[in-house]
């Protein structure tokens, strides 16, 4: 509890006591005395209580997270949970389901200075040569991986670890793709052998990219001190988010196909996990900026705005739903877009961005709905499958994406204060 309110009872207390007194000398004096000493015995277990649900949180975060890392690095070699649609694509580290998945590694591993969790990431990084997948050179889902690797080299000073996303990078900057960010195909294409969702994605136009790629831009800049590289990734992130965001409802739509579109109620289709892909970004980004960067307080901006939509749209059980202006289209919780958009919040709580009261309460219900979502074993239930859409879900649907989701809420769990 602030000391500045628990003092200022005391002199409240005895204001009304006196106005409304009609007894004189001794008696009344031992009332505002007894009063006085209630008040600050009643400050006191306030505080107490405020500092031990702090605490439990804390102690919630280090054990939740670690149990959902140990789980799944303990499946990677045996994901036959997954449908077989995806599954050869999530075993590999390279792509952007378990790439997803280790940037919410990194974060804890950063955070709670996990040294296990630090050697287990580097060991997998030289196993896949610091290579990024190439099939797709300009595709965001497949510099995803380089967020990791560049991780490495900040915290281990291995340069080697970031040369080959710098290849790659230094050639998509002297051949700038030219492409809209409408996405016009109706359905996927296939080029030279490498899926395509639609025409634009040689760009970001859809609101995964925007946690995909840019940031990994911004790191390499960070670590080769050229700004080039962000200087490209901020002038496309601007250019997709402006596009992509709806300021009447504070939320991002997934990609331009769903400007217009209604679902069965009538209603705008803004897909959860998609929201959450970007709301998790910006603050991520946030954090690498170099200091001073004349962009910070145009991505606080729009961390604002779009915590402001959010806010409003969390269910009574603490969970975002998937169809996030109509949760009735799927009724059970989901556990990726609630595990960015936590993590979203609670890093602007932690960072004095987001000073409400009604804040910090949206995060606690959000992280609670997080643990109600892990098992004793670790498995982390209630994580849409692969997808651009709201769709079902079923309690034991899990996913990679969503264990970093969880990784990333409990780093910012982990230092929740009261």
């Amino acid at each position: 509890m602030n000391k500045k309110i628990k003092l200022a009872l005391i002199p409240l207390t005895v204001s009304l006591l006196l106005t409304g007194c009609g007894e004189s000398g001794s008696a009344t004096q031992a009332k505002l005395d007894s009063s006085a000493e209630e008040t600050v015995e009643a400050a006191a277990t306030l505080e107490s209580n405020s500092s031990v649900k702090a605490d439990s949180i804390v102690v919630s975060a280090r054990d939740v997270a670690d149990r959902a890392a140990n789980w799944q690095l303990e499946q990677l070699g045996n994901l036959s949970y997954i449908p077989e649609s995806h599954r050869a694509k999530s075993e590999n580290p390279k792509f952007w389901i378990q790439a997803s998945f280790y940037i919410g590694l990194t974060r804890w591993a950063e955070t709670t200075s996990n040294k296990d969790y630090l050697r287990y990431i580097d060991e997998m990084a030289k196993e896949q040569n610091y290579e990024l997948l190439l099939d797709r050179p300009y595709h965001a889902d497949d510099h995803t991986i380089g967020q990791t690797y560049l991780w490495l080299t900040e915290q281990t000073g291995n340069k080697d670890a970031y040369k080959p996303t710098q290849e790659l990078f230094d050639k998509i900057l002297a051949n700038q793709p030219k492409v809209g960010l409408e996405m016009l195909d109706e359905t996927s294409t296939t080029q030279n052998g490498a899926h395509f969702e639609g025409n634009c994605q040689d760009r970001w136009c859809w609101a995964d990219a925007l946690y995909m790629a840019p940031r990994t831009w911004l790191k390499l800049s960070n670590v080769t001190g050229d700004p080039k590289y962000f200087e490209y990734a901020d002038k496309e992130f601007w250019a997709s988010a402006d596009y992509l965001f709806s300021d009447k409802y504070g939320l991002f739509f997934r990609d331009s196909r769903y400007f217009d579109m209604k679902n069965e109620n009538g209603k705008p289709v803004f897909w959860g996990r998609g929201n959450g892909w970007v709301f998790a970004a910006i603050p991520l980004i946030i954090d690498d900026l170099p200091a001073g960067h004349p962009s910070r307080e145009r991505y606080i901006e729009l961390y604002k705005k779009n915590a402001a939509g959010l806010m409003k749209l969390q269910r009574d059980n603490g969970y975002w739903p998937a169809s996030l202006l109509d949760p009735d289209i799927v009724k059970t919780p989901e556990v990726s877009a609630t595990g960015f958009i936590t993590f979203g919040l609670a890093w602007g709580v932690n960072n004095g961005i987001l000073t409400d009261a009604k804040s910090k309460e949206i995060v606690e219900k959000g992280w609670h709905a997080i643990e109600e979502a892990v098992e004793p074993s670790g498995r982390v239930n209630w994580v849409q499958h692969v997808g651009k859409s709201p769709d079902p879900v079923k309690k034991t649907d899990s996913q990679l994406y969503g264990v970093g989701a969880v990784l990333l809420a409990a780093s910012e769990m982990v230092k929740w204060e009261d």
